[in-house]
């Protein structure tokens, strides 16, 4: 996996700016006092990937494994997440993966987002 030429660029960029602010559906934080909590926990994921994108050999299972490191700290305030902040945690990550072209969370986001993967429950059905 290559990390993209302008990936550090676009890094500072995402941790610059304000998160979890009204924009196109999403309605702001929930509640108000938790915005430096969530963007502190956010800009530690970007950290985390720019650290994996400058590594020697960045692949996607590292990626991957950030992402459920990061995850992991909206554990303990994951029951103070309405769905639309859980959703705005979920585009954060998406973002994120845009940025190292990384395809697949392996089900993690929707794990998260749902408490399991659907794509899990569609194989098993087949």
């Amino acid at each position: 996996m290559k990390t993209p030429e302008n990936a550090n660029e676009k890094f500072a960029e995402f941790i610059a700016k304000k998160k979890f602010v009204s924009e196109n559906h999403y309605p702001g934080i929930a509640d108000e006092k938790m915005r430096p909590i969530f963007t502190k926990k956010i800009n530690q994921v970007a950290s985390d990937f720019k650290t994996v994108a400058e590594s020697d050999k960045p692949t996607d299972k590292k990626y991957q494994e950030k992402i459920g490191i990061g995850l992991s700290r909206f554990a303990e305030i994951y029951m103070e997440l309405d769905t639309e902040d859980r959703e705005r945690v979920c585009s954060y990550f998406e973002e994120l993966m845009d940025i190292v072209e990384l395809e697949s969370s392996n089900g993690q986001l929707n794990e998260f987002m749902y408490g399991f993967d659907p794509n899990k429950l569609i194989k098993k059905n087949e």
